[in-house]
């Protein structure tokens, strides 16, 4: 059941709950609490959080999206590194759907946080410090989460879900893309938030693949993919020169005048693959 209004929904609630508690955002973390009821509702929606589903929320902040996750039936880990806003969520959700994390979501042990015996959502209005390392620390190293819907600066989620070609694109993108599917899916405004950030947000969804697209080790794939971006500006023959010779670029079928932002993950990956079988 839903905890009863005006759970953190709303400037003056949200303002109210903060001196119940004697806190206020800590510009060092990156807090910012959402405030709207349609955009809890609407992130909910988009989400696609059904009864029974395992969900993990990082960053609850006050508790407003975690409201929305409850009502629609969720069971909710939430993993907060405040432990004032710890002190929150466990006084005003003192219910069996909602668990809580006191840690940081970049050292938390996942495998206790959120158990691989169940598949998990993780759903989130991320603090902007920590989203990408959390994001792509996600994608390598916890296949149970297998989507996630996040909010996150909207350069973050432009980054995210690049494609070859443009100026967005990079290693996070390529990171994604080795992964799951990515889309931004909104674009959510400041105002949303107490106090309202400086920068505009977006929710971006993440769908793992089902099974795995590549049998190459990502780490593999990866050393050459942040060697290359480290240089974007420079041909793959440069920014590849000790790591890649020209009969691994031509195994891979990769054109060595080619920059790092004009050639997708597959690209990416037969690199790799040649690479590792001419050492072998």
């Amino acid at each position: 059941m839903r905890p009863a209004p005006p759970l953190s929904i709303g400037a003056r609630a949200t303002a109210e709950l903060l001196e119940r508690y004697g806190l206020r955002p800590d510009k060092r973390l990156g807090q910012h609490f959402l405030i709207d009821p349609n955009q809890v509702d609407r992130i909910v929606r988009l989400a696609g959080v059904q009864a029974g589903d395992h969900v993990v929320e990082v960053g609850p902040g006050l508790g407003a999206l975690t409201a929305g996750l409850v009502d629609a039936g969720a069971i909710v880990v939430a993993v907060e590194i405040d432990e004032g806003l710890v002190r929150v969520i466990e006084g005003e959700f003192d219910i069996p759907q909602v668990s809580v994390v006191h840690a940081d979501a970049l050292e938390v042990d996942w495998s206790t946080a959120a158990p691989a015996e169940h598949s998990w959502a993780m759903v989130a209005n991320l603090p902007y410090n920590v989203a990408t390392p959390l994001v792509l620390d996600v994608l390598d190293e916890v296949p149970q989460v297998t989507s996630m819907l996040v909010m996150v600066q909207r350069e973050v989620a432009e980054r995210l879900v690049a494609a070859p070609g443009s100026s967005n694109y990079g290693v996070p993108s390529v990171k994604v893309a080795f992964w799951a599917t990515g889309e931004l899916v909104a674009k959510i405004p400041p105002s949303v938030f107490l106090p309202p950030p400086r920068v505009e947000s977006a929710l971006v969804r993440l769908d793992r693949h089902a099974t795995p697209r590549f049998d190459e080790p990502v780490d593999q794939v990866f050393t050459l993919v942040r060697a290359a971006f480290s240089q974007r500006r420079k041909m793959l023959r440069k920014s590849l020169g000790g790591l890649v010779t020209p009969d691994v670029f031509e195994a891979a079928g990769v054109d060595p005048q080619a920059r790092p932002e004009q050639i997708g993950v597959e690209a990416w990956v037969a690199l790799s693959q040649a690479r590792r079988d001419a050492r072998s």
